[in-house]
């Protein structure tokens, strides 16, 4: 592409210049056209007014009358004497054209008459002929003696040496003109390279990073917009590099948390095993035994209380360290419809593993006061259910509409089993009210409630065969009135 570039350079400054050169060069050889007629014109006026001075000098000396016969009587004393006097070749004509005496009758047999057409009908005319770089001129003008016609003189004068100086100095005009444009242009094109070198630098180091590889800097000692740019690229190469290190920092600390929290659940797993395979224990033997032993029953009994205390206090802790408090969250608006949509895409590959699509429809601009890692660990947590308990290759289905000016409403619908003890369960879904698994989707639904409590929000689960519908209903704001 930046060859092409440096080609438009190229080609644009090669036109330029050569219509540039025409232009000058037919402009001056206008001008010099132009002042050569004017020089010609002066001179056949001049020669005109000289020449019907001789003729009236001739008619008033000689006595004789202004007509046509003296005329033709005297036209061998006017060629010669005319002829002697301008250094030019003289024809005398009759009015309608025809040729008395010449000084040289070859140079008035050749060549166009329209002068003396012109001068047939009362008119001053002359044409100019160039032959193998000569150039003569032709004038004819009616004799006018009182007024009266009496004949038409016709002159041949050379202008060779104007026309020959003219076209010296047009040589010398063109090639000047041309030696100035070439230079030009070849200066033109120097500059042309040392602004399209540096863009080529660029092109090639932009390729390389586009490839993955930002091992590039572009040196450039320049101090116009060109260097500029150069150092603004090379300024964000060292912010990409930057970023990127942050992000491989930020990435191996999260592994380290990530298997911080691992050993961390591994740890409390233990401690909330242990307690309850000891409450299991003495109460099975408790059952078996009933109150036959009514010392061990009590022993049993202050240990499962004991124990169920313990274990109480685990649960706490754990919830206490594993979720934020809602007085340490940051509320603020937030598209809350975006963040859907972006954890619906985020969760499509984890569903295409159980060979199942996530197939949402989330209208734009739905408004929420809230925090966003909260609003995405409640869309996670009802997603991940969705795609654990739904029927092998379903389609989860997710809508996000506002509704009535007043509320964001979340559905989230899968094909499923029938919830148990009931067709439509609503408000609270607790572990106990809808006899599921201990830590599984119980405890997602738990903090789900939980999470849409802290934004003053309703959550409501139901099944209506053959699917399972929760919805979730947020306060919407109007991006307008919002303050």
């Amino acid at each position: 592409m930046l060859r092409t570039i440096e080609s438009k350079f190229l080609i644009g400054f090669l036109l330029i210049f050569f219509l540039s050169f025409l232009v000058l060069n037919q402009t001056v050889k206008k001008v010099i056209w132009s002042n050569n007629e004017n020089i010609v014109t002066s001179d056949l006026i001049e020669l005109k007014k000289n020449s019907l001075v001789y003729m009236n000098q001739a008619f008033l000396i000689n006595h004789y009358k202004n007509d046509e016969l003296y005329f033709g009587d005297m036209s061998s004393d006017i060629v010669e004497n005319l002829s002697h006097s301008t250094g030019n070749n003289v024809g005398v004509y009759t009015l309608d054209g025809k040729l008395l005496t010449s000084s040289n009758e070859t140079v008035f047999s050749k060549g166009s008459e329209d002068d003396l057409k012109h001068a047939i009908n009362g008119k001053d005319a002359y044409h100019i002929t160039y032959d193998q770089h000569q150039a003569d001129v032709f004038y004819s003008f009616p004799v006018v003696i009182d007024g009266t016609k009496v004949g038409i003189l016709r002159f041949s004068k050379n202008f060779d040496l104007l026309y020959k100086q003219s076209g010296e100095v047009l040589n010398i005009i063109f090639n000047t003109a041309l030696i100035i444009f070439l230079i030009a242009f070849l200066f033109s094109y120097i500059l042309s390279r040392h602004i399209t070198i540096p863009i080529v630098k660029l092109s090639k180091a932009s390729s390389k990073v586009k490839k993955g590889n930002l091992d590039v800097d572009i040196q450039s000692h320049r101090h116009d917009e060109i260097g500029q740019l150069t150092t603004d690229f090379n300024d964000m190469i060292k912010r990409i590099k930057d970023q990127i290190s942050t992000i491989e920092n930020d990435r191996d600390r999260l592994k380290v948390l990530n298997e911080q929290e691992k050993r961390f659940f591994d740890h409390m797993t233990h401690e909330l095993k242990t307690p309850l395979t000891s409450i299991q224990g003495y109460a099975e033997i408790i059952k078996h035994k009933g109150e036959k032993d009514p010392v061990f029953f009590q022993k049993g009994m202050n240990h499962i209380v004991s124990e169920s205390r313990r274990l109480h206090n685990l649960v706490i802790k754990l919830l206490e360290v594993s979720r934020e408090t809602p007085s340490d969250l940051k509320f603020q608006k937030l598209n809350a419809g975006t963040i859907l949509k972006d954890v619906c895409e985020s969760m499509n590959f984890r569903a295409e593993r159980y060979k199942k699509k996530i197939i949402f429809d989330i209208e734009d601009e739905l408004y929420v006061y809230g925090e966003r890692n909260r609003l995405r660990q409640l869309f996670i947590n009802l997603l991940d259910n969705a795609i654990k308990y739904s029927l092998p290759t379903s389609e989860i289905i997710i809508r996000g509409n506002i509704v009535n000016q007043t509320y964001i409403l979340f559905l989230f619908q899968n094909p499923s089993d029938p919830l148990e003890n009931s067709e439509k369960k609503t408000s609270d879904p607790s572990l106990e009210q809808h006899n599921i698994e201990k830590g599984s989707r119980g405890l997602g639904l738990d903090i789900a409630k939980t999470i849409v409590d802290e934004h003053k929000g309703s959550f409501e689960i139901s099944f209506e065969y053959p699917k399972t519908i929760v919805k979730v209903k947020l306060p919407y704001i109007e991006v307008e009135t919002y303050r």
